[in-house]
């Protein structure tokens, strides 16, 4: 088994769901029960939260496999994106509530502050993905050279 999450650098996230196609599908999810499409895209909830180093994201993903889990990130975003497999039914079992989302899920989360993609970490413990990523400092000053011509 792999110990490791995989995580892509990018520069682009390309096509950014718009937001009349998030209304549709939020139309669409509340005219169908939770369980009845496993394959249906749920959003895990997450926290983003910054010191004056870095920018912390907490995603709340509970039975999501490693294997099952990606992490893209770009200097401006993060996408955190996988698949939570549904758990065996128990035969002959009538639910009377169906809270727990399965199947694909992904999340673009916008930066308050721009990072450094070279430097970022990520752990995934107790249910919970933390993504660890280092600010640019703004305070930081570049000398640039002058030729002729």
């Amino acid at each position: 088994m792999d110990d490791f999450i995989k995580i892509r650098f990018t520069n682009d996230f390309g096509q950014i769901a718009s937001q009349l196609e998030k209304t549709v599908e939020n139309i669409f999810r509340s005219t169908r029960p939770m369980f009845a499409d496993a394959e249906r895209a749920w959003k895990p909830q997450m926290d983003i939260y910054e010191t004056p180093e870095e920018i912390i994201i907490l995603a709340e993903i509970a039975g999501v496999e490693k294997e099952n889990l990606d992490v893209e990130i770009s200097s401006k975003a993060v996408k955190i994106y996988g698949k939570r497999t549904e758990m065996s039914r128990i035969e002959n079992a009538r639910y009377m509530l169906a809270e727990i989302q399965y199947g694909r899920f992904e999340r673009i989360l916008f930066l308050p502050s721009p990072i450094d993609p070279e430097i970022v970490s990520a752990s995934y413990v107790n249910g919970f993905l933390r993504i660890r990523l280092a600010k640019i400092p703004l305070d930081k000053t570049y000398k640039i050279t002058i030729t002729d011509g």
